[in-house]
């Protein structure tokens, strides 16, 4: 045994007993991959990457973005509460390690599909826009990040440097052009491999223009970069659209659509299903904010039935006093009433928010719509803000309630339903507000946004940040001298595991803690 230095110890644990087997001779036959393969292709690592990064992020959705932007709000006075800014540091730990496991993957993807034997323009134009995404996701999080050494443990960089979030937001633009490109030629892809567009190319490259806008529109503010990208979400809204597709309608909306309702039904299961004990789905109470609004609106996301089944398509429970809920940010001690809460698999109810197809959603048409309102209110691109506010407005109700509105650009449906809850379009108003309780033409498009936002990742959280819309009411009760958080910690690993490079971007970035602003949201 001592001899040689390549045996291996098989320890198996069986029901009679506990059984050491030394193995030597059949060492070939028992490392050998059963199934015969000896590499993957791109198809086979899209579906798997997707689910889990769709499980990540709409875990950390449900108990974090929501809890800072209002959504819902975990009642109690223990200490770590996020809806009252009590940041824990390993906080900070699940998405950095699921986002970076992840991009392994993806990176692989691009990888495969550029082998000459293997070349697929198309799987290598979709690694872009995912690679994108995810650092998107990690550098509005953490601010500088690992971005051009990142994911070359196997070439042995195990301390990549942080990147800076500028030149990380200038290499994911280079990226979504490379992949626009690649994808113009439509080469097929296997359709079952893609759970997100069942094989439609055309709809992935929409996605990466769409996702072109969103970074664009968020580093729009800094003054060094501003004229730069300014020019070009013109040339994709007004210039070159036939060059640029974007998302237009729902239909183009990118979203890993679950097909079953318990982990045994179906290989697409929800991650609120798998993941969250139906008992703990509705532990946490809706937001006042969040309710309120959508009550007042009279909005049918809420209050109109589905169906049969008496449920609205946001899925809430009503509570004692009905459509109703709990202040956020209270001061510890005055604890509120649980008012409603968001059905769960447990209610006598063919589908709850815990159930429901359509919440695995990476970005959709509103959001789009609310961008290029935004661009035209500020005047960068020829197109009518009031025009795509009220589209906005459509697509994001139609999302969840289909074809109660027509979705226009000039939808009847959503202007009367605006003009009724006293949220019209009105260019007379001002660019912004004056005060917390003024109106104005981005006080209007982020108030919609943010509902257009409900279940994207943390897309609420950074949008808040970079806009300070919508008009969040800041309780007494918060910490972090109750300004919303605006980053988070680094993982401590990471400081261990890449202590030099770790105190770099500290020594670049700023203090690493939850008020230190990102590059995008400094003055």
């Amino acid at each position: 045994m001592k001899k040689n230095k390549n045996i291996i110890i098989y320890t198996i644990l069986v029901g009679f007993g506990l059984s050491i087997l030394s193995c030597t001779k059949d060492f070939n036959e028992v490392n050998t991959d059963p199934l015969g393969k000896t590499e993957v292709n791109a198809d086979q690592l899209l579906a798997p990457t997707l689910v889990n990064l769709m499980t990540t992020n709409m875990l950390r959705n449900r108990n974090f973005n929501n809890e800072l932007m209002q959504v819902t709000v975990d009642l109690g006075d223990t200490e770590g509460k996020t809806f009252r800014y009590d940041i824990r540091r390993n906080a900070a730990d699940n998405t950095w390690n699921n986002w970076y496991l992840n991009l392994t993957n993806i990176t692989d993807i691009q990888a495969i599909a550029s082998k000459p034997e293997k070349l697929n323009k198309s799987y290598q134009g979709i690694s872009l826009i995912l690679q994108s995404w995810v650092y998107s996701l990690l550098t509005d999080t953490y601010g500088d990040v690992p971005y051009s050494e990142a994911n070359k443990g196997k070439d042995g960089n195990y301390q990549p440097v942080f990147d800076k979030q500028k030149d990380i937001y200038l290499g994911m633009f280079e990226k979504l052009e490379e992949a626009n490109n690649l994808l113009k030629d439509g080469t097929s892809i296997v359709a079952t491999s893609d759970p997100i567009f069942k094989g439609d190319v055309a709809k992935w490259r929409r996605l990466g223009n769409s996702l072109y806008l969103r970074l664009l529109l968020r580093v729009s503010g800094k003054a060094e970069v501003s004229s730069t990208v300014i020019a070009k979400i013109k040339d994709i809204v007004d210039t070159n659209p036939n060059n640029y597709p974007i998302m237009e309608t729902n239909q183009h909306t990118a979203k890993l659509q679950w097909t079953g309702s318990n982990i045994s039904s179906a290989l697409y299961t929800s991650p609120f299903m798998a993941n969250v004990r139906v008992n703990d789905f509705y532990v946490p109470a809706i937001g006042e904010f969040f309710i309120n609004n959508l009550v007042v609106w009279n909005d049918p996301r809420i209050l109109q039935a589905f169906g049969t089944n008496n449920i609205n398509r946001f899925r809430i429970r009503p509570g004692t006093n009905g459509y109703a809920g709990v202040p956020s940010g209270y001061v510890p001690g005055n604890e509120p009433a649980k008012q409603s809460v968001f059905y769960s698999a447990s209610d006598n109810a063919v589908l709850s928010l815990q159930t429901d197809p359509y919440t695995g959603i990476i970005m959709n048409a509103a959001e789009v719509d609310f961008i290029i309102a935004e661009a035209a209110a500020k005047g960068w691109v020829s197109k009518s803000a009031q025009s795509f506010y009220y589209k906005g407005i459509a697509d994001a109700i139609n999302y969840w309630i289909p074809n109660i509105m027509n979705g226009g650009a000039t939808d009847p449906a959503a202007i009367a339903y605006a003009d009724a809850a006293d949220i019209e379009w009105n260019n007379s108003l001002p660019l912004q507000s004056a005060s917390a309780t003024s109106v104005s033409k981005m006080s209007l498009i982020h108030q919609q946004k943010y509902y257009a936002l409900f279940l994207v990742d943390f897309q609420q959280w950074f949008e808040y940040r970079r806009s300070t819309y919508p008009m969040l009411p800041m309780g007494l009760g918060l910490l972090n001298n109750r300004v919303m958080p605006a980053r988070l910690f680094y993982p401590v690993v990471t400081q261990s595991a890449n202590p030099t490079n770790y105190k770099n971007a500290v020594a670049s970035q700023g203090p690493d803690v939850i008020s230190t602003q990102v590059w995008w949201q400094k003055p």
